[in-house]
Order: C-alpha cells, then structure tokens, then sequence
C-alpha cells in the first residue's frame, strides 16, 4: 500500500472497540496527498493514488471544498490546499516560541530605529501582540504584550492579511471599522493596498490607527515559507516620515530583521 492510500477499514471487534469514521479517515488521506505536492492535483489523479473510486473522491473534495480546505482551480478542475487549512496551520506556530526566536532581532531593529518594535500574529480576526521592545529612551512607554490590533489599519495587521486569502475575507465580512480619517474601510481599497503589500514584503500605516502616529512592518516566515508572524516599528510620524513617504532606511532595516527572524525559523536566505 502507497503512502497515500487509505488503510484498510476494521472489521468486526476492532469497528466496535475503536472510534473510526472511515469518512473522516479518507478525507485526511485527501489532505496530505495535497500538501505533499507543490502543483495541484485532478480527481483521477487522488483516486488512482488513494485505491478509492472517482465519485467517492470526488464527493470529499466537494466537502472539504465547502469548507474552505481544499480550493479547485476553475480554469483547470484540479485541486490545492485551501486558504482555511492554510490558515489554521500558521497558528501552529505558538507565539512564545516566534518571541524567543526574535529577542536578539528584535532589540537590534529597536537599536538601529530608536523606535519601539512590536512583534505580532494574527488572533481571532486581530493582531495580537506577542513581544515588545521600548524605544531605546528615557521617554514614558506602557507594555503593549498581549494587546489587540485591528489588522486593517496597522502595518503587522496588513502583512499578515496580505498573505491570508482566508482571514482577510473573514475580517472584511466583520465590517471594516473607522479610527481615523486614513483608515482603509473600503475592501476594495484594502484589497489593493494589500496586493501592494505582498508585492513589495513590507507594510506601512500612515495614521490609520492613531493621528500622528504610524508603524511600518514586515512578515515573518517559516521554513514553509509561510507568514506565521509580523515585526515592525511604531512611533510618530514626523520621525518615520520623508516627503511623507515612510523613511527608506527604516524600511530596510525592518525587512532585514524580518528575514533574521525567518531564518531562525527555518526560511531559506533570500
């Protein structure tokens, strides 16, 4: 038997003494053929690897479809792993573990900015913020550990959402509320905005959370190459501001702490 083919369903005692659902069974096996395979993959082709008819595989993609676990490409009927799988895999990643990988990144990004850094993941539609370290002053500062962001008008939040399909539908359909008058509460404008994002890796929020103040981020990734976090820096915007663009430097020196961050987490060098 191939690795991908369901195993054989118990028979007599053993469907009696165990807790099988042969329905649930055959779906996993759907699940990690798909993600052991980096192109996308037809009906007949699951069938044939998992010894199983073609209606019966077809009926399981159909669900996990409606789900959100498994995406079919219209232009050619085959499948891939859907945004929600995806999704719940990134959380995987637990948040102690993404802050004891960026301390020393972290503390070097604040050093190199004089502006505070927050790392964040995404939590229940929100950023929730797993590590913070001040701005390297004597200026008064409160812990920001454990707080909630909204994701659509931070800079951790839009890099996070540029790479969730999944969350950023689930964000947008919550209502999209206002904080200042440069908040994005158009999903039309969000979407573009986020598209820019994941084109250019970095992230910027230009009073769209608090008047006078801005953040500027980048992703964090793991060795699957997925977003599993954000790091970024905050502060007013007349420091992190140039002809009201975000400083070039500071740009840089947030994408490269990002991509220290993404090594230490297994991410090839790029």
């Amino acid at each position: 038997m191939g690795p991908g083919r369901a195993p054989r369903r118990p028979s007599g005692s053993e469907v009696t003494t165990s807790p099988y659902i042969q329905s649930i069974e055959r779906a996993a096996a759907i699940l990690r053929l798909l993600s052991g395979r980096s192109r996308q993959v037809g009906v007949v082709a699951l069938a044939n690897e998992l010894g199983l008819p073609k209606g019966t595989v077809h009926g399981l993609l159909r669900t996990l479809q409606l789900v959100g676990y498994v995406e079919q490409d219209p232009a050619t009927g085959k499948y891939q792993l859907g945004a929600a799988l995806l999704h719940m895999g990134s959380l995987y990643l637990d948040g102690n573990e993404l802050r004891s990988r960026a301390l020393n990144w972290s503390d070097s990004l604040a050093a190199h900015t004089d502006e505070a850094v927050r790392i964040g993941m995404l939590h229940d539609h929100q950023v929730l913020i797993v590590h913070h370290v001040f701005r390297p002053d004597d200026s008064f500062q409160t812990l920001d550990v454990g707080s909630m962001l909204p994701a659509h008008a931070t800079a951790l939040g839009k890099v996070l959402l540029a790479h969730n399909p999944f969350a950023l539908r689930e964000v947008v359909s919550l209502g999209l509320q206002s904080f200042t008058d440069a908040t994005l509460c158009d999903p039309e404008r969000l979407k573009r905005e986020l598209e820019r994002v994941a084109e250019h890796d970095w992230a910027a929020d230009i009073g769209e959370l608090q008047s006078g103040q801005m953040s500027i981020a980048a992703p964090i990734t793991d060795h699957t190459e997925r977003t599993v976090g954000a790091i970024g820096i905050f502060g007013p915007t007349g420091r992190l501001l140039a002809a009201h663009q975000p400083r070039g430097e500071l740009v840089a020196h947030v994408r490269d702490a990002a991509r220290a961050v993404s090594r230490e987490l297994g991410a090839s060098p790029w």
